[in-house]
């Protein structure tokens, strides 16, 4: 069975897909992602990490040093742009089967429905 990936871990592999980014710029984009839904705490950002990091799905990509603190960016794995296009055709496929479903009860019963999605 494929593995089903929660919201925020979700976001941040998406975050990841165009490019390798930093923990505040993965924090920044996530809340963007998310449009404000979901904003992540800095210790929960590097806890995910290191769990994305140990399953293979992120890596380190490279540190510098910014204002003498050190900068580390991360990118997506191979292993983790598999295990995200899986889990967006699984989203994709439930979205289509619900919105089928409430086009079909607009019909039956004359309810309009306002969602917009698929």
């Amino acid at each position: 069975m494929p593995e089903v990936l929660r919201e925020p871990t979700f976001l941040i592999l998406t975050a990841l897909a165009r490019e390798p980014m930093h923990g505040y710029g993965l924090i920044t984009e996530v809340a963007t992602l998310s449009e404000g839904r979901l904003a992540l705490r800095p210790g929960t950002l590097y806890g995910a990490l290191d769990r994305l990091g140990d399953d293979g799905l992120v890596a380190t990509d490279r540190e510098e040093i910014v204002d003498g603190r050190l900068r580390r960016y991360y990118r997506l794995t191979d292993r983790g742009e598999t295990v995200l296009r899986a889990e967006t055709e699984r989203m994709r496929l439930n979205v289509q089967a619900a919105s089928q479903r409430l086009r079909a009860r607009e019909q039956a019963t004359g309810t309009r429905f306002a969602g917009g999605v698929a």
